[in-house]
């Protein structure tokens, strides 16, 4: 295999860095806590790190407001202490990719303080000034919750400053030559000290034209392609993977020909699937990855339930966000912009079936999975602290003091440990469930590790849905070369039943993927299956190398 495509077979798995481990007992993790759980990572299966904004921030959107990109926030630790992490990554086999916040930076960056410091300054066309606030007037508001506009006054120089944010986070403008050409410096930088790629964010908006929404403009894709140039050329097998929550036919934009973005967020399937579930129906699942077929070979989506902004529902309609809102924020404290604020397992009501079955379809779908810290083990939220902090708590590592991610004083903690007593800390840990065969984790490792027996199948195999009349059920093949699998998902929770036709692959034998228990050959009728209530299968469809006869004696339960 190409090993330039790597991020088409691996697992991703997103930090925020000061949320996994606390090294120094200061109450924040840091870069030598991420270090030492590495082991952790490589025996779960992950062979790819995203990690969430590390670089020097007032924090006033958790990191995302940059105020030196050249340096890292002093709680998490120095480039010294990055530089180790990158090595010991590596050396396990593990990729590592960062946020890029490439839109906006921080009212407190230098370049900001110099450019508001009169309209003369050097600075001062790095960023996007009027004398009122009625230009771009079709560019939507994204934080509605805490802003009713797009421009800021600045009193200093008695103008304002457009920011598609937080008001504390000025664009840069991307007209001007200079931020265009510092950027590609800020990428070289990380680049060479060793990051295997960015996760771009808020791609869409980087260019402003009046007379437009301020999304998707020509401009912003020529910009990729040149950065996607110089990171190919400089930087061979580094990625980009596009953070553009949009319609499926402007995010495939950004994959170009092959020469802009290696991988986008399936944005639009996230909610259908849990649309699916509230519906108990398999269209929404097969309407919107219809949409997103049709991408270039070398390209790949990013499929994942949860990360560490709120449930978007900007790409449904009226009717859906209806849906959601009713099926998995009952309260109203759950709701943030126009989202869901919660994890996975509080989101499905902690059930374990339910949570078993997203997993197995994130898993066999197109595309790279990525999965969000502690979900693995089923940790709960907390909607009541402000934003989306709610699910960025502590790593719960074991049941000792602060879930046994750092020894300070509980008040010391960057913020609260869980301690609802369904997804208490001294019962939801990594060592605990470690113990348990039967666990979430346990149950996940499994998962993974079937996921990596059938790697270019399930991460490069085109997929094919099955009709029938049960839409209860979603059905579907997945092929690849001589290879091809069946999946199976029972969206309700009733037991249910599927007949389908498996006519193409007559005399084939279906092996269930997990036990590898055999299931009678393919033949002309009709193909029945059974399903318990949110039940799964992937079945590997081999040529049979013996009769149909079965011998149940002596098999593992599983």
């Amino acid at each position: 295999m190409n090993n330039n495509l790597w991020y088409r077979d691996a697992i991703f798995y997103e930090i925020p860095i000061k949320s996994f481990y606390d090294s120094n007992n200061d109450g924040i993790g840091d870069f030598n806590g991420l270090t030492m759980k590495l082991d952790y990572l490589k025996d779960l299966g992950i062979d790819a790190i995203w990690l969430l904004p590390f670089y020097k921030s007032p924090l006033k959107d958790d990191g995302y407001d940059i105020s030196d990109y050249y340096s890292i926030l002093p709680e998490y630790g120095t480039i010294e202490d990055f530089k180790n992490f990158i090595n010991k990554a590596h050396s396990y086999n593990i990729r590592v990719i960062a946020d890029l916040v490439i839109n906006h930076i921080s009212d407190q960056n230098q370049w900001f303080i110099d450019a508001k410091s009169g309209i003369n300054s050097k600075k001062r066309d790095w960023f996007i000034w009027s004398d009122t606030p009625d230009k771009f007037k079709d560019a939507r508001v994204i934080f509605i919750d805490t802003e009713s506009s797009n421009w800021a006054y600045e009193p200093r120089t008695k103008q304002y400053y457009f920011h598609r944010f937080y008001s504390q986070q000025p664009d840069l403008n991307y007209d001007n030559p200079e931020v265009r050409e510092e950027m590609k410096n800020v990428i070289r930088y990380w680049l060479n000290l060793g990051l295997d790629g960015f996760r771009a964010d808020a791609v869409p908006y980087l260019f402003k034209r009046e007379g437009t929404n301020c999304e998707n403009l020509p401009e912003t894709h020529e910009y990729f392609r040149e950065i996607r140039k110089m990171m190919d050329t400089e930087f061979p097998g580094t990625i980009l993977l596009a953070e553009a929550n949009q319609w499926p036919t402007d995010t495939k934009e950004y994959f170009g020909n092959g020469d802009e973005f290696q991988m986008a967020f399936n944005f639009p399937l996230m909610p259908r699937i849990f649309i699916a579930l509230a519906k108990r129906s398999s269209k929404p699942i097969i309407d919107i990855i219809n949409q997103t077929l049709d991408i270039p070979d070398d390209c790949d989506w990013c499929i994942f339930l949860r990360n560490h902004d709120e449930l978007t529902l900007e790409m449904v309609d009226d009717e859906e966000r209806d849906i959601m809102y009713k099926e998995y924020a009952k309260i109203p404290k759950m709701r943030l912009n126009l989202g869901i604020r919660r994890r996975l397992a509080p989101l499905v009501d902690n059930d374990r079936s339910t949570i078993e079955l997203l997993n197995a379809l994130i898993f066999s779908l197109p595309g790279t999975p990525i999965l969000y810290y502690g979900d693995e083990i089923g940790m709960g939220d907390n909607i009541y602290l402000g934003d989306r902090n709610g699910v960025r708590t502590p790593m719960q590592w074991s049941y000792d003091r602060n879930a046994g991610f750092s020894g300070v004083y509980a008040e010391q903690l960057y913020a609260p440990v869980i301690t609802n007593p369904n997804y208490n800390y001294e019962g939801v840990n990594v060592d605990s469930e470690l113990r348990i065969s039967s666990s979430l984790l346990n149950w996940m490792k499994k998962i993974i590790g079937v996921r990596k027996d059938y790697t270019e199948l399930l991460g490069r195999g085109t997929i094919e849905f099955i009709n029938n009349p049960n839409k209860r059920v979603l059905a579907y093949i997945r092929k690849y070369e001589n290879q091809r699998m069946l999946c199976l998902f029972n969206l309700s929770r009733r037991p249910t039943y599927i007949e389908l036709d498996l006519s193409n692959f007559k005399g084939l034998k279906p092996v269930e993927a997990f036990t590898k228990a055999p299931f009678p050959r393919i033949g002309d009728l009709p193909y029945f299956i059974t399903m318990p209530p949110r039940g799964f299968f992937w079945f590997n469809l081999v040529i049979p190398e013996t009769d149909d006869s079965m011998d149940f004696e002596g098999e593992d339960d599983y």
